[in-house]
């Protein structure tokens, strides 16, 4: 190592002048560069590759050193016939660069969606999985989300453009510090060119006298007229509906596409039929009233009446296993299993998010679930995983005041149950005329899977558990 050390002084202290020096008794020579030479510099340390029986040393070549092209590639000879190859190789550092913000992948049932707000412009500074746009789709809202901290550079999509999974919609830059230094030292020198080429544009900027042409706005002015004819021809355009006052086209959203094409497919596909029965709210009321707030201590959630109808959903789909099969095809699937799909309206569009092995849930979970999952439907951050499957949809349109509906079956499901208000009427009980809280519940079913037998049982079924909730615990 001590011999290696000398030799690196001797290479790049002695190319500068010719010398001769000792080592274990023999002599080394160095070539001294010329003004002929060619210097080489870089703005990092260079970096001399020694190569000694097939191994590479490195030697560091010091900043404005001066190597000559003689002196690179060069070969050295030193005691015992070793020979050395030098060469120089440069390095540089790029902690900069840019990243694109692309679609992310939306699901299997997704191919693409409609690019339908920017949340950013710009120059604005973005961290890393920061929202900067919103794409929807059919059954959901999808946030694209910056791949890094930085500051975007430019916006390459539109709103309104439809996109799919690794469309590109903003490009973003790493060093947002540097690379405004950089910008704005490439701009001080940049600024003086304009100065020249702002002499150019002054003749181009000779549009002024244009407007000095003041015959063209009369002939804008003429354009005002026009408008009759344009109604003219969007009547043969849009025959089906004749142009009306106070009127405005807009276009439909995808998710409400989405909830019309399924919904008429599902009239065509099914063949639908509806039972009614009314349930008697009055001791799931009394049930709730009484235990509401020892339920809410210790388990932070409130207790409805959603659950109730929930676990007498359970049963009935449990004493009635044909509720929650489905056809497809020549067969017949029958779930071991219970996903309920709670239909969820939101200012978008009517989402259906689904709990899944609600038979396993006791009354505090099903609460929480529910919660949850309303919470991200109606802030659209609801995912499609937490959407997809179900085998029976609960639908409470009595929160709407809704007195009476029949619901219509979310594909691939064979059924639904409709909830419905509550109201107090009068009802026959004891022999007696009372005031009692009382729900219509409706369950729409296809008749090609499901019988009316079994559909009338299955209701009978949810207004038993649902009038005396102990059943539930003696299974009866």
């Amino acid at each position: 190592m001590a011999i290696w050390s000398v030799v690196r002084r001797k290479v790049f202290n002695g190319c500068n002048s010719s010398y001769s020096s000792s080592i274990i008794g023999k002599s080394w020579k160095c070539k001294s560069s010329t003004a002929s030479h060619t210097r080489y510099y870089g703005a990092l340390s260079k970096e001399t590759s020694v190569f000694v029986r097939g191994s590479p040393v490195s030697l560091p070549c010091y900043l404005g050193s001066s190597l000559s092209s003689n002196a690179i590639m060069s070969r050295v000879t030193v005691p015992y016939n070793h020979t050395f190859n030098t060469s120089i190789r440069l390095f540089s550092s790029d902690e900069g660069g840019s990243v694109d913000a692309v679609v992310p992948y939306m699901g299997e049932s997704i191919s693409d969606g409609t690019l339908a707000t920017i949340l950013k412009k710009p120059g604005d500074r973005v961290e890393a999985d920061e929202p900067i746009a919103q794409i929807e789709t059919d059954k959901v809202t999808i946030d694209v989300s910056s791949p890094t901290a930085g500051t975007i550079e430019k916006i390459v999509a539109k709103e309104g453009d439809t996109v799919e999974p690794g469309f590109k919609i903003a490009v973003i830059s790493k060093s947002s510090g540097a690379a405004t230094n950089v910008e704005d030292s490439e701009k001080k020198p940049e600024e003086t060119k304009p100065e020249k080429k702002e002499e150019k544009p002054k003749p181009v900027a000779e549009p002024p006298p244009s407007p000095k042409v003041e015959t063209s706005p009369p002939k804008e002015k003429s354009r005002a007229p026009p408008p009759p004819p344009p109604a003219s021809g969007a009547s043969p355009r849009e025959p089906q509906l004749p142009p009306k006052d106070r009127e405005r086209r807009v276009p439909m959203t995808r998710l409400r596409k989405r909830v019309a094409t399924r919904l008429k497919d599902s009239q065509n596909t099914f063949a639908l039929l509806t039972t009614f029965n009314e349930v008697d709210m009055t001791n799931l009321m009394k049930l709730r009233s009484e235990y509401k707030d020892a339920f809410l201590e210790k388990h932070g959630v409130k207790l409805g009446l959603m659950s109730g109808f929930i676990k007498g959903a359970i049963s009935a789909l449990q004493n009635q296993p044909v509720v929650n099969a489905v056809i497809d095809g020549e067969d017949i699937i029958y779930r071991d299993y219970v996903d309920i799909s709670i239909a969820v309206g939101t200012p978008k569009g009517l989402v259906v998010p689904v709990l899944r092995n609600v038979e396993q849930m006791n009354f505090a979970e099903i609460e929480k679930e529910i919660n949850r999952l309303a919470k991200k439907a109606t802030a659209g951050t609801i995912s499609i995983d937490e959407m997809a499957g179900g085998t029976f949809t609960i639908s409470n349109g009595g929160v709407y005041g809704s007195l009476l509906s029949t619901p219509i079956i979310n594909p691939p499901q064979s059924a639904i149950l409709g909830m419905h208000s509550i109201l107090n009427r009068p009802m026959v009980v004891g022999g007696e005329v009372m005031s009692r809280p009382m729900m219509y519940i409706a369950l729409t079913y296809d008749h090609r899977l499901i019988d009316g037998r079994e559909a009338v049982l299955f209701l009978r079924r949810i207004k038993d558990v649902v009038e005396d909730p102990r059943r539930l615990l003696l299974d009866i």
